[in-house]
């Protein structure tokens, strides 16, 4: 028990530790409030180019619109979406400043893709950005909601690759966009923004990025309108509200307005100059310390094999990030193997003939080189651990997966768990067929050729659940049960 003295000495020392928990709270909020006041000061002396998009995005916040179509913001993390968000910012603090009373009912939703495959530098950053542009939204009182994006599990690209086999993407067979973005991003929209979709997409594309882009702002680009129609989901529009911007303009915007939402963009721009290639040096424009530019590296996923070579990830480990050397020379043999005859299979997913005149097989991968793939991908995982033990190149549901894959691909000889076992000296956790089942099946089964039939089978029909998409069970058992007859 304590003394009375004792519970005193306590009590005040409790006292003292909530008061200066308190003066803490209350110096940050100042610190937040100053900060605001500093934006907002610093919008009246920002170009007149600048101002114009920041008074264009307010006219487009309060136009008369009955259903208040959320926007959405696509967030990757890099200099464009930065800008992009930052300017919406600002909008929406100048509405609240010149009418303190009005309520801000459009809602924004700023939504990360995240592919499962991102390069981990930039990931690693995304992430810590993400959460605290959510806490800044609800301390400043803004309509601003956080959202991140997944595939489905049998989109996700080691799936895809590893699982079913498909050959790895190129500019005519590009499958991870429309799987690992679009439709994510479509369900969104669609289950947790507007049930009909009715929603405005603002996306930080430029004129100036590439001819490509400008071709594809065009295209969709609606004469006197603002808003464009979205190409694929029909009460969607997107809207484009930085696509006169020079790159030099990005780069001023980040080095010269404070982030609004508290972060620090230094951290950004020290990102990009690691990344810049030879062709892009850092900095590139220099008219005062508060008006550099660096290039325009592009981040993506660090597996992409359409692009002909991963500049800003060869630029990462030229910088430093040696880790990494290891997963670019896995990204180039992906490359380098795509097309390799032996690496196919003869038939594609559904049968169909995919041998060309010359002989080359176009299928999909065989089994045996995307066994020789997860081993490989496993083994680089292992080793990247010893410089970030957190980061994961594959996740144990993607393996999981990728085993229900495998059975139903008629595959039961070398199992994912195998595999894992061979790296990391012990097993992938797993739902395996129990031991009360295995002690039935072997008093049932006389035969051991059938006890290892109707394990597989149960192994084919307990791990449909993992799937999304379940059909095809039954002809995979068929197919099973006739491979077995046969042999």
């Amino acid at each position: 028990m304590c003394s009375n003295d004792e519970n005193s000495l306590l009590s005040f020392w409790l006292t003292n530790k909530i008061v200066e928990v308190l003066d803490d709270e209350k110096e940050l909020a100042e610190k937040k409030n100053k900060l605001l006041h500093k934006n907002l000061l610093k919008m009246s002396k920002l170009p007149e180019r600048i101002l114009s998009i920041i008074e264009e995005l307010i006219d487009q916040y309060q136009e008369v619109d009955r259903y208040n179509r959320p926007w959405i913001i696509g967030f990757s993390g890099g200099k464009d979406s930065t800008v992009l968000l930052t300017l919406v910012w600002l909008a929406l603090l100048r509405i609240k400043e010149d009418n303190p009373h009005a309520t801000l009912k459009r809602h924004v939703y700023v939504v990360c893709n995240d592919t499962m495959v991102e390069n981990p530098v930039i990931e690693e950053y995304v992430s810590n950005v993400l959460q605290i542009i959510q806490k800044a939204a609800k301390e400043q009182q803004l309509p601003i909601t956080v959202k991140t994006t997944t595939p489905q599990i049998e989109d996700t690209f080691w799936c895809c690759v590893i699982g079913k086999g498909y050959p790895v993407p190129n500019n005519s067979f590009r499958f991870c966009t429309e799987k690992m973005k679009i439709k994510p991003t479509s369900t969104l929209i669609t289950h947790q923004v507007a049930a009909d979709g009715e929603a405005i997409i603002l996306i930080g594309t430029r004129l100036a990025e590439s001819q490509q882009r400008a071709k594809s702002i065009q295209k969709h680009n609606i004469k006197g309108h603002r808003l464009s129609k979205h190409p694929l989901n029909p009460n969607t529009y997107t809207y484009a509200p930085i696509k006169e911007l020079m790159l030099e303009e990005v780069w001023w915007i980040i080095n010269a307005i404070p982030s609004p939402w508290g972060f620090d963009n230094q951290i950004l721009y020290k990102i990009y100059m690691d990344a810049s290639a030879d062709d892009y040096e850092c900095p590139t424009i220099v008219t005062n310390d508060s008006h550099r530019s660096c290039g325009q590296s592009r981040f993506g996923c660090w597996v992409c094999t359409v692009v002909k070579e991963d500049k800003s990830m060869s630029s990462l480990i030229k910088n430093g990030v040696e880790w990494m050397q290891s997963l670019l020379d896995f990204r180039n043999k992906l490359v380098e193997n795509r097309n390799v005859s032996e690496n196919r299979s003869e038939t594609r997913r559904n049968g169909q003939a995919a041998v060309d005149v010359t002989g080359h097989n176009m299928g999909n991968y065989t089994m045996e080189y995307r066994i020789q793939l997860l081993r490989e991908l496993l083994t680089i995982q292992k080793d990247t651990q010893q410089y970030r033990s957190s980061f994961d190149l594959i996740t144990s549901q993607e393996l999981i997966a990728i085993q229900v894959m495998w059975y139903r691909d008629g595959n039961f000889s070398t199992t994912v768990n195998d595999i894992y076992n061979e790296v990391y000296g012990y097993d992938l956790q797993n739902d395996n067929i129990s031991l009360q089942e295995r002690l039935l099946l072997e008093k049932s089964c006389n035969n051991p050729a059938h006890y290892s039939l109707i394990q597989e089978l149960l192994a084919l029909q307990k791990n449909k659940v993992l799937l999304m998409k379940k059909y095809g069970l039954q002809t995979d058992l068929e197919a099973r049960l006739d491979n077995f007859i046969k042999g």
